[in-house]
């Protein structure tokens, strides 16, 4: 089945900045980049589904063209499919009262003119960003994605289309049913790979841990009941309120990209910033933190060239 339809993103917005985030690293194999198109391989139910997005449309008049390839013979779930894209592609997201804002910052300021149209990448589920932060705690993200790869690879549902394989994001069952030795087997310590397994088993047996539960609450609220499991901190908890919620105010302020890569790149300080402080920092940029960060993270990048260490989601050292 190859059914197709459009989505309007919210102007501005801009596709080629909003899905570099996904073009880090060579091992990613979830979020493809290629050329104008975007691929995923989402899951709706038992369904699954190639999703392929293309810009077809400008930062002032966006139109994002999707086509699914699914090898299911009952019809697709359409709108649930479109949902997620709309939710990872962050196309719905009114960006003005930000822009009226940040113009007001004089760090942002020349931010927002050189990066019209950037958002917030998100993952279809709130899961897979807490298993994402998990398995970048205090390592280098590069070594991270590899394990994630090695994850998917193992756990995750498959689809083979022209001679290539694509993967869905493991589901919460496949990391329950997983011993601790048998999760270390994917080069994780001891502590992570025991996260990882009380991940699956509460996202998998918990209603109150879904996706949908978790987005009527606020802010702290979610934070609350992610730092409850054993192993997820603040910094993870945050993490995933951005990464799985979309949350624009979300400030990760323990990150290694904020206390080190944003405080010496774009603020001056010689040595590493605290917590604390950049917390402090941040309070100008209320209710749209997030999105500060992530401009501030494009302009990083941008200067460092094809090197993106100050990206969301690393944690401090």
């Amino acid at each position: 089945m190859t059914p197709s339809f459009e989505i309007i993103p919210q102007a501005p917005y801009s596709f080629n900045f909003t899905v570099a985030r996904f073009m880090r690293f060579a091992s990613e194999v979830v979020d493809l980049v290629e050329g104008d198109q975007y691929r995923r391989l989402l899951a709706a139910g038992r369904q699954l589904a190639l999703a392929t997005v293309t810009d077809v449309g400008t930062v002032a008049r966006p139109r994002l063209a999707v086509t699914l390839r699914s090898p299911s013979r009952t019809p697709l779930k359409l709108a649930e499919f479109e949902a997620q894209l709309r939710h990872i592609l962050c196309t719905d997201f009114d960006l003005r009262p930000f822009y009226r804002r940040a113009r007001k910052d004089s760090l942002l300021a020349p931010l927002v003119n050189r990066f019209r149209g950037l958002r917030i990448t998100a993952s279809p589920a709130l899961f897979e960003a807490l298993v994402t932060a998990v398995l970048s705690q205090q390592v280098n993200l590069t070594f991270a994605y590899s394990i994630k790869r090695a994850l998917v690879e193992s756990f995750g549902r498959k689809l083979r289309r022209q001679g290539r394989t694509y993967y869905a994001f493991p589901e919460p069952r496949r990391f329950a049913a997983q011993s601790v030795d048998a999760m270390r087997g994917f080069r994780l310590s001891n502590a992570k790979a025991g996260t990882l397994v009380r991940l699956g088993e509460t996202f998998a047996s918990d209603a109150a841990f879904s996706t949908s539960a978790m987005a009527v609450l606020s802010d702290e609220q979610v934070v609350e009941r992610l730092t409850g499991i054993k192993g997820i901190g603040r910094w993870s908890a945050e993490i995933a309120l951005m990464r799985g919620l979309a949350r624009p105010d979300t400030f990760p302020a323990g990150d290694l990209g904020v206390v080190k890569y944003l405080a010496q790149g774009l603020l001056g300080r010689t040595g590493k910033a605290t917590e604390a402080e950049m917390r402090a920092f941040a309070e100008r940029w209320r209710p749209y933190r997030a999105l500060g960060l992530a401009y501030c993270y494009a302009e990083l990048a941008t200067r460092r060239g094809a090197s993106t260490p100050g990206t969301i989601g690393s944690r401090r050292q």
